[in-house]
């Protein structure tokens, strides 16, 4: 029984050999770096008007990071507030890169309700958690500087999928 146990950890440690190196050479196409940074304004997207911070988890820039912000806009008497909150993953090189990514926004609309009651229009608030993708390109200097971001953000709401959200931001990456 000890035997089988030693040759199945052999074999198996002889199998993960080919992976390592690999996995060290995936790594080594990575574009390191001080971890990046980015503050930007968007319009369209998961927060509709918002502003926004995203950061790589690690100092490699087409790596895996987050976004979070805070959107807020007024009409008359309508009112939107969201939070959108997103996971992303940045592929390409040299500030160039395909952004993919996917979260929640929290979402909270004040309007007047337009059916008269006896007492007159009553103030409503509905607040929902959305579901959101992000597919689009990404302009983010290696060494810093200005930001553009555009692409499509679909939505997922209460079971309904809308594919053609567009947005686009402008920031700062440092």
């Amino acid at each position: 029984m000890k035997k089988t146990i030693g040759t199945v950890l052999v074999a198996a440690a002889i199998m993960a050999m080919p992976f390592k190196s690999i996995a060290q050479e995936a790594t080594a196409t990575r574009e390191l770096g001080n971890r990046a940074q980015t503050i930007f304004v968007e319009l369209g997207g998961p927060g509709f008007i918002s502003a926004n911070y995203d950061f790589r988890f690690n100092e490699t820039r087409n790596a895996w990071g987050m976004r979070a912000g805070l959107g807020y806009f007024s009409i008359e008497d309508e009112s939107m507030f969201t939070i959108p909150i997103q996971i992303n993953y940045l592929l390409g090189k040299e500030g160039n890169y395909f952004e993919i990514g996917g979260g929640a926004s929290f979402v909270s609309v004040k309007y007047l309700d337009s059916y008269f009651t006896e007492s007159g229009a009553s103030r409503e608030q509905e607040s929902r958690i959305m579901g959101t993708l992000t597919f689009g390109y990404r302009k983010q200097p290696v060494d810093g500087g200005f930001n553009f971001r555009a692409g499509l953000s679909p939505i997922i709401m209460e079971g309904n999928f809308i594919p053609y959200l567009p947005y686009v931001s402008f920031g700062y990456s440092f």
